[in-house]
């Protein structure tokens, strides 16, 4: 079946979904109810914080609030004359903590009103930390739509009582910016649209046996494995990013990706390859391998401030560490077989870590291969099939699921429909087992991506993936069909505001098939 026709016939199973009978919200809330009076918003509208116990000192909220009107704007000359009534004159913001600090499982709950009678008529949010607050300007900001006949900002379904709360603590987004250099602006404007979709991590796979694009003071001599001399990242750039992240409310979890994936630290250091003729993984045998490492996390730990550091861990061939003399006396001497060195090396690099006061992240391999040994702390990161996870949280390990089959976005095979059904609880029916899962993440590898197309190959199927990560399971579609309709306007949202999301129709990062209005395509 062509890919626009199923787009069609979906829509047609669905009816017409116009915003008086239909809740066209992207993720789904918790609980939602509305009525089917239109209000308007205030050209002038502004953000009160009467009763609330944050002060706002970094202006997080404020520049938010801002960043809302200009998303409801979309661009247009919102100048028309505000009418005399059904007029919304701002929102009234209530933070019950007075923290600020973006941590993990930081309470991102919200209450949104928005009524119909007062004078002055104002929506009402309510959060327990600034963060939940930030959603809920998000959720405000999908209910108001341009006008054109007033050139106003309006508002249908009043009144609007709305309670959310997240499933997982933990929904990310792996950028790789070793396969290709991704820029600044580029990395912020993938913040922008997580947002959107109320994804927190950004995870930041910044170096890989590509490139090592990233300054490291304590070792400045590893970016001579960047591409070249412009394509890199300065500390100040990393910090930049961090609190551009951090204020939107989005954690970036950075990795550095060991033993294995890391050809190009030896650009700068030679002595970290086993030799010059075999380049990886880092020499197991070489104490200065674990010295960079640790001036590397020492480093990381002044700028990414989230409790996870993300090692790696997966895809090691430890065929140069058999073929390299000095290797294999080292291991010899140490009575160790290729695979003990490998846990050898993992296990030395998790305590480095943890030294620096970091919980660690590794990708499945570990697990697999000697999870009984890692730190009890460790999150496993499951990518290669559906039945690690289970397993993982079985031997009282956090996961974090990643399924390639499912939520590999450079899979460019994989549809929306796929990324929405897929379960990161599937196959856990302990509760407490459940808990283990602490979240799940899409992975933007990037062989294939770079700034010219990344938008596009993440969205919208990763907005797919959000709302199983974000709402209740009672609010997910078991049909896809009966999703289709909101995650079209959801695509059409995001194009609106200047994120370049493929169609729906057909596979990942796909052009439009035929000429017609956007929610069809």
């Amino acid at each position: 079946m062509a890919p626009a026709l199923r787009l069609l016939l979906a829509f047609l199973a669905i009816g017409s979904c116009t915003a008086a009978d239909h809740v066209d919200l992207w993720p789904m809330p918790k609980t939602v109810s509305h009525g089917t009076q239109r209000l308007y918003v205030s050209n002038n509208a502004t953000m009160s914080m009467a009763g609330s116990k944050y002060s706002d000192g970094k202006a997080i909220l404020k520049d938010a609030f801002q960043r809302m009107l200009d998303l409801m704007k979309l661009n247009h000359n919102a100048d028309g004359a505000n009418p005399s009534s059904s007029l919304l004159t701002g929102v009234n913001i209530v933070v019950l903590s007075t923290q600020d600090e973006l941590g993990f499982e930081v309470d991102e709950s919200y209450n949104l009103t928005v009524p119909t009678i007062g004078e002055p008529l104002h929506a009402q949010i309510e959060a327990q930390t600034v963060f939940g607050a930030l959603h809920a300007l998000q959720t405000f900001s999908q209910l108001c739509h341009f006008e054109f006949t007033s050139r106003l900002i309006g508002l249908n379904s009043a009144p609007w009582m709305i309670s959310d709360a997240p499933r997982f603590p933990y929904r990310g987004l792996l950028i790789d910016t070793s396969r290709h250099y991704l820029p600044l602006a580029t990395i912020k404007g993938v913040i922008d649209a997580m947002t959107y979709s109320k994804l927190n991590v950004l995870h930041w796979h910044i170096v890989d046996e590509q490139s090592f694009p990233i300054e490291i003071p304590s070792y400045p001599k590893l970016w001579n494995g960047s591409y070249s001399y412009s394509e890199r990242y300065t500390m100040p750039d990393a910090i930049d990013i961090v609190r551009y992240a951090e204020k939107r409310g989005v954690n970036v979890l950075a990795e550095i990706d060991v033993p294995g994936h890391a050809r190009s630290w030896g650009v700068g250091y030679p002595e970290l390859w086993p030799s010059d003729s075999c380049r990886e993984p880092l020499d197991v045998s070489n104490n200065f391998t674990f010295k960079v490492i640790d001036g590397i996390l020492s480093d990381f730990s002044k700028v990414f401030k989230f409790k996870f550091v993300h090692l790696g861990g997966d895809e090691v061939n430890t065929s140069c560490w058999t073929e390299t003399p000095h290797i294999k006396e080292w291991l010899n001497n140490n009575h160790m077989n290729v695979s003990d060195a490998y846990r050898y090396f993992v296990l030395r690099a998790q305590k480095i870590a943890i030294s620096h006061g970091y919980e660690v992240i590794n990708w499945e391999e570990t697990f697999n291969n000697f999870g009984d040994k890692l730190d009890r702390k460790t999150v496993v990161h499951n990518w290669l099939g559906g039945d690690v996870a289970p397993k993982v949280v079985a031997a009282g390990l956090r996961c974090i699921v990643s399924n390639q089959d499912k939520w590999y976005l450079d899979h460019l095979d994989a549809t929306w429909e796929g990324f929405y059904l897929n379960e990161p609880l599937k196959g856990i029916n302990n509760t407490e087992q459940q808990r283990l899962v602490i979240g799940g993440e899409v992975c933007m590898w990037g062989e294939q991506i770079d700034a010219s197309d990344i938008e596009q190959t993440i969205w919208p199927r990763a907005a797919a993936a959000a709302e199983r990560l974000w709402s209740p399971l009672e609010q997910i579609a078991e049909d896809t069909r009966s999703a289709t309709s909101r995650l079209s306007r959801f695509r059409c949202l995001l194009n609106q505001r200047g994120v370049a999301a493929a169609p729906l129709a057909g596979n990942g990062r796909t052009a439009p098939y035929e000429p017609g209005p956007c929610v069809r395509q």
